[in-house]
Parts: C-alpha cells; sequence; structure tokens
C-alpha cells in the first residue's frame, strides 16, 4: 500500500495536535477498547485469593496494565520494556500485570515471581472480569492510562515500544 505524501502529512499532524492520546506501536492498530474511553472497574483478586479492584492499584496517576501469562512468548519478549520502565518511572507510574486464568495457575504465576519479580503487583483474572472489561482478545496486550484514569495507548505484541510511549505520557503537558 503506498501512501501519498498528503496523507502522510496529514497523519503526522492528526498525531501531533492530540498528544493526550498515544499512538498504538503493534503494527496493528488499537486493540480493545478506543481511546478516549474511561477504564472499567474489574474485580481481580491478589495471588492470595484476596478480591481486589483494579482501578485502586492504579488510581490518580498514569498506569500501564497488561495482560499476562507465563507461557506468552509476547510477554516474555516485552519483558526489558516493562523492567527498566519500573525501574526509571516506578514512582510516576503504576504498572500492573493482569495473570489471565488460562492455561496458568496461581501457584505457576508465584513461581515466576519466585524467579523473576519486578516490582510491580500481578493480580489474578480468574473469571476473566478484567479480560472481558478492557476487551484484551489476548495476552501482551497492554493498556495505558492517563492520571485522569482515560485509556490512552492500547497495543498488542512484542513489538510494542513501551518505553516511548510511556516517555510520551509522562511527558509535562501531555
Amino acid at each position: 500500500m503506498s501512501l501519498s505524501r498528503g496523507t502522510v502529512c496529514l497523519a503526522l499532524t492528526l498525531g501531533f495536535a492530540a498528544p493526550a492520546h498515544l499512538a498504538a506501536q503493534s503494527g496493528e492498530g488499537e486493540v480493545g477498547l478506543p481511546l478516549g474511553t474511561q477504564a472499567p472497574s474489574a474485580a481481580v483478586e491478589d495471588l492470595s485469593g484476596v478480591p481486589v479492584e483494579l482501578l485502586d492499584l492504579v488510581r490518580g496517576r498514569p498506569a500501564l496494565i497488561e495482560f499476562w501469562a507465563t507461557w506468552c512468548e509476547n510477554c516474555e519478549a516485552l519483558q526489558p520494556q516493562l523492567d527498566e520502565i519500573q525501574a526509571r518511572h516506578g514512582e510516576a507510574i503504576a504498572i500492573v500485570a493482569v495473570a489471565v486464568g488460562v492455561a496458568q495457575s496461581v501457584r505457576r504465576v508465584r513461581r515466576y515471581l519466585e524467579e523473576h519479580d519486578p516490582g510491580y503487583p500481578f493480580v489474578w483474572d480468574a473469571r476473566g472480569a478484567a479480560v472481558r472489561a478492557y476487551q484484551a482478545p489476548t495476552t501482551s496486550v497492554v493498556v495505558m492510562l492517563d492520571d485522569r484514569g482515560s485509556v490512552v495507548y492500547t497495543g498488542s505484541g512484542s513489538r510494542q515500544d513501551l518505553k516511548g510511549a510511556v516517555e510520551r505520557l509522562l511527558l509535562p503537558g501531555s
């Protein structure tokens, strides 16, 4: 597919005109909730089985939510970026991994965390409430929220530029 110079200029202009919304970096376009949507509530559990409201973990500050599984190769490929984001921006952005209840157990997630504790919470979505609420069709789906709880980024797959999207999200005035 070939794009005209005018189409490219219009796309770039629109991209810069709306700094509150970050472009998806998956190459597949947005996934799940439309940009600008208010983040929905979703009942999940901590890894001890205690009920938790997903938004209570991120309320009042920018957030990155990843729909994750121990068996997900794309999630594994994204992990170095998430580790760097946590190390550089952990005070400014809430990161939460939502462990999906498909082909894994809480016990398996805990074993993973014993070997690699990234320093942010993992929650268990046993009944798929968060998956349905955020319309996450697969693992490695990442949703970013601004400090008001609006969806500003969605993407999926291993090629997402999460570090760049977080940098843009945290820019003053964005």
